[in-house]
């Protein structure tokens, strides 16, 4: 396990690929944009499998032009994308095994599903969603195909694809549920908020690319894809919210015109997505930002994709152009939304956490020698480790700074951090931090003991604002 509640998975993935194609940005982004492109064609042919090939196109044309969909897969914020294609995955799969009996499908599917607990334990969201609503709403289907050792391979093979989250949680003493699961409903409005922000496309602005009053030097378009972005952005209006909400709300209108399965079906997405964001909403310190909510996806376009279907099914010879027309504004009002991201990059720069200046960075540290780097905010080490192969000697430079008292223990650390000439340190700059002050603190601290700080390089973004500061300890010399 990286982390409490986020295991290795991603990592296990990654390391062939990075050992072939090494660790630049394609190596990086191309993978988790081809488990995205994978999780909308498994969505298509899940929706086709329960709903028809009609509800199946009208769910992957929504889902593909889902802007945050497609950003938070692109960047794997959370991460998301091996989430989103493991439970697509393993509810295809468990499908499979209603329509055909094959008890490998089901063994596959419940496998994957454990994976999926084993990449981010907060999977278990959706999968008391999921657990929830196939109950509720295919009682009679589930028990038909239920036997005691249908069950035992169930359990199985969950618990396999599960195994290395188990097994750290028994070394662990339980450690994923004791740290991660407290309750917290103060936030309730402010999650419902950011729930409503995703939906609408609009959730990312001026937190992953900057507004145009926060980049004084903005870049002009240049080349034929970004001018015609640009052009297409201002004819457009700048758009910033999709018509998800609206198709959503329209969709339960519609609902009571579906029929058997397909309404069935609607009430099974609807209820795992309220489940599961009902957990979101009242867990302490989670289910308030876009890469939490993002994870009731593809349930969203699954409701208005069977609910559209068979509503234009009522409409006889009609039904197949009308909802055609429909798709068709729902799937550009997605794009001028993803279209306004990019514009939105390419003129005014990523923001704190996305920011280009960490490759100058990486360029400059490689020419700087040093028996140790200190990283003195949150949000530089891993970059560098991955951008230098680990080749640099890299440490946690914000222990014990950050802690409100320095024991003994603490006071020898720092001393030893900042007495070694050779040490280097990296630092956000002001108005870049996310530890507020850490920097400060540290200054302080050195010029308590006796030290100056020994400005080496400042580091910019592509619009020249300072984004990093590289810097070295020096004892003053007194004449």
């Amino acid at each position: 396990m990286q982390m409490s509640y986020l295991g290795t998975l991603k990592a296990w993935i990654y390391n062939p690929i990075f050992r072939v194609f090494g660790t630049g940005v394609s190596a990086l982004r191309d993978p988790v944009l081809l488990a995205g492109v994978a999780s909308v064609w498994l969505f298509f042919l899940l929706l086709r499998r329960v709903a028809g090939a009609r509800a199946a196109i009208i769910g992957c044309g929504l889902l593909a032009v889902d802007s945050l969909y497609l950003l938070t897969t692109c960047f794997d914020w959370g991460p998301v994308a091996l989430q989103h294609l493991l439970l697509v995955a393993g509810l295809l799969l468990l499908i499979r095994f209603y329509q055909t009996s094959k008890d490998l499908a089901l063994a596959a599917g419940f496998f994957l599903l454990g994976m999926a607990m084993w990449d981010k334990a907060l999977a278990a969201w959706m999968l008391t969603g999921i657990g929830v609503a196939g109950i509720l709403t295919f009682p009679r289907q589930i028990l038909g195909v239920t036997t005691l050792r249908r069950v035992a391979t169930a359990a199985l093979a969950f618990v396999l694809g599960a195994l290395p989250l188990i097994i750290y949680n028994v070394d662990e003493d339980f450690v994923t549920f004791r740290s991660n699961v407290a309750r917290d409903t103060s936030e309730i409005p402010l999650k419902a908020s950011q729930l409503m922000n995703t939906a609408n496309g609009q959730g990312l602005f001026g937190w992953l690319v900057y507004e145009d009053w926060q980049a004084p030097a903005p870049h002009q378009p240049k080349g034929g894809l970004p001018r015609v972005a640009a052009q297409i952005s201002s004819l457009a209006g700048h758009p910033r919210r999709n018509l998800m909400l609206y198709a959503f709300a329209l969709a339960l209108l519609l609902a009571p015109l579906a029929r058997g399965p397909a309404l069935r079906t609607i009430l099974f997405a609807l209820i795992a997505m309220a489940v599961a964001w009902a957990e979101m909403a009242v867990t302490a310190n989670a289910g308030g930002s876009v890469h939490h909510a993002i994870l009731v996806w593809p349930f969203p376009e699954m409701v208005i994709a069977v609910s559209f279907a068979s509503a234009s099914r009522r409409l006889g010879r009609a039904g197949i152009p009308s909802v055609a027309a429909v798709l068709m504004v729902m799937m550009v009002s997605g794009a001028l939304v993803t279209n306004e991201y990019y514009v939105l990059m390419l003129r005014n720069g990523g923001t704190q956490n996305w920011t280009d200046a960490i490759f100058s960075l990486s360029d400059y540290m490689k020419a700087v020698p040093s028996k140790g780097i200190f990283c003195a905010d949150w949000g530089i080490m891993d970059s560098l480790r991955l951008l230098n192969r680990g080749k640099l000697p890299l440490n946690v430079g914000t222990d014990p700074i950050r802690k409100p008292e320095l024991s003994p223990e603490d006071r020898d650390y720092l001393q030893r951090m900042i007495a070694e000439p050779s040490h280097v340190f990296i630092a956000h700059t002001k108005d870049y931090e996310f530890f507020q002050g850490v920097n400060a603190k540290l200054l302080k601290y050195a010029a308590e003991s006796g030290y100056e700080r020994e400005m080496m390089a400042v580091i910019p973004d592509g619009w020249d604002r300072p984004v990093y500061e590289v810097y070295r300890f020096v004892a003053p010399v007194h004449p």
